[in-house]
């Protein structure tokens, strides 16, 4: 096994045209400062999540140019095989975790009713609609959730969100929490639309997300503006 895996998955990502490598943040050497801490963390034997290829797949599913919605993050499921690179997405073998339930309860509200199939909670078809999920740390620990949350991955979250935010075509972005509400101020909000609620999370005393139809709103939102609806279902 690769003790460089980020380092690794940087230089394929690289390797590509992706528009999001011309983010400061892949060309000022901040990249390759994360990825030397997670590779070292990798070196003295901590598990890196998720496996190398999917480390920047939310970028590679969902080019600048493509995205329609935004949806952030916060990392990776720190059980092995249960991330594949998506904010919230789960592809692990077991029941789906309770805040993608939560999550997955509201596209109730964007599926004019249709019970939503929660079998499935791998979100790779919002992604190729142009939703970009996004964790603000590409990177986790197995065991140890959070544990690379300060390592500099929270800066190209602020970057691809400014990037989205300076484009002429209007984009929907679905903050979820205190941490993600934060970003709204790197948001132009007279181009661009802001969904705002408490995060999905059952550990949200203030249980404020339920019932706040955020992908209804979205793609009420997006019609309003041209632009055609995620189909939010997961069949």
């Amino acid at each position: 096994m690769t003790d460089t895996p980020v380092t690794d998955a940087l230089r394929a990502f690289r390797k590509g045209t992706s528009p999001w490598l011309a983010l400061p943040f892949f060309s000022d050497g901040s990249a390759d400062a994360v990825a030397g801490k997670v590779d070292a963390c990798a070196a003295g034997g901590a598990q890196v999540l998720p496996a190398p290829e999917n480390i920047f797949r939310a970028l590679s599913l969902t080019p600048l140019d493509q995205v329609k919605a935004v949806i952030l993050g916060q990392d990776p499921y720190p059980t092995p095989g249960d991330a594949n690179g998506l904010a919230f997405s789960y592809v692990g073998p077991r029941r789906l975790p309770a805040s993608l339930k939560i999550i997955l309860a509201e596209v109730v509200e964007a599926t004019a009713g249709e019970k939503p199939v929660f079998h499935s909670g791998d979100l790779t078809p919002w992604a190729e609609q142009g939703v970009l999920l996004l964790n603000t740390a590409l990177t986790v620990e197995a065991g140890n959730a959070g544990a690379h949350l300060r390592l500099g991955w929270s800066r190209l979250a602020d970057e691809a969100v400014a990037a989205v935010s300076a484009r002429q075509s209007p984009s929907v972005f679905l903050l979820w929490g205190a941490q993600a509400r934060t970003r709204e101020a790197l948001i132009d909000t007279r181009r661009h639309g802001v969904i705002a609620s408490g995060h999905p999370s059952p550990l949200n005393r203030a249980r404020d997300f339920p019932g706040s139809r955020p992908f209804a709103k979205a793609n009420a939102w997006l019609t309003e503006h041209g632009l055609a609806p995620i189909a939010w279902r997961l069949d």
